[in-house]
């Protein structure tokens, strides 16, 4: 069996096309996880015309998501941080404090989307943050690092049934320290900057976390939890997060850069962090705040 979910900002899900689509693939009875937001119902098998009716929905503003009914509730969140569980990139907004912004806000972007090696690029923008004082990286923090919303919901609600929460950067630990803190992860890992005298040396601590990290921190942490990549829910937006979503149980594309979304199955471009805890059958009722 399978299950279909609809997911859309608070207000959008008409329940006309939820039953619409229902009836069209043959669906068993509808669930309601949240009115006019969230919505699911099980098909024997995934339907052949999934991804044109996608493509549709997407016009809507609905996100719509197949994947196998069982084993879909998931007891491990593995998160990226930057532009997933916070709305910024933390070194572009570094940058900008060091007057360098736009250089590393291009770099960024490319990096993000496969056009540039990862670990070459970040060597690069932390080069152009040399003698930034790092007193600044609080400032950044207080001032300019808003969370996702429904990111705490997630991390909360999982955590209440069993889960454990990792937040997995290729960003720096002067972060995801304070975010994984304030969002009750489990534990974090990133890059580390290198300071000295007060200030950013330019360099970043070796060996350097990126794609191929991500998936070893997966691999790690479960083999420790005592169970499998397949009780893993991975979340993430750029080219270097590609690896733990395709290992990962359910690996979610979350507003996503596109040559992530090229190759994943599972894509958020409307709904909220909360999305994922709907496409593990949480209804709205039961998440925690």
């Amino acid at each position: 069996m399978f299950v279909i979910t609809l997911i859309a900002p608070p207000g959008v899900l008409d329940p006309a096309l939820v039953d619409s689509l229902r009836n069209a693939w043959g669906g068993k009875s509808v669930q309601w996880l949240a009115a006019d937001e969230a919505a699911e119902f099980a098909v024997a098998e995934g339907p052949a015309n999934f991804w044109h009716v996608w493509t549709e929905l997407q016009a809507l503003g609905v996100d719509l998501v197949c994947q196998p009914l069982e084993g879909r509730r998931k007891t491990m969140l593995l998160a990226d941080m930057d532009s997933t569980m916070i709305r910024q990139e933390c070194i572009d907004e570094l940058a900008d404090e060091a007057g360098v912004g736009a250089r590393v806000a291009e770099i960024t972007a490319r990096a993000m989307n496969g056009e540039l090696d990862f670990e070459a690029a970040l060597i690069e923008r932390v080069g152009l943050l040399r003698g930034l004082e790092e007193a600044v990286i609080g400032k950044v923090l207080s001032e300019r690092i808003t969370p996702m919303p429904g990111g705490a919901e997630l991390v909360a609600t999982m955590k209440a049934h069993g889960g454990h929460a990792t937040l997995v950067s290729g960003g720096f630990t002067a972060f995801t320290e304070v975010i994984a803190a304030r969002l009750g992860f489990d534990e974090h890992r990133a890059n580390t900057l290198v300071a000295a005298d007060g200030r950013l040396t330019g360099e970043a601590g070796r060996p350097i976390l990126g794609q191929a990290a991500k998936v070893q921190a997966l691999e790690e942490i479960t083999a420790r939890l005592g169970i499998t990549p397949a009780d893993v829910i991975a979340v993430g937006d750029g080219a270097n997060d590609l690896g733990m979503l395709h290992r990962a149980g359910t690996g979610v594309a979350l507003h996503a850069k596109p040559i992530v979304s090229e190759q994943c199955d599972v894509r958020i471009n409307h709904g909220d962090l909360t999305a994922l805890l709907y496409l593990q059958g949480y209804a709205k009722t039961e998440f925690v705040t």
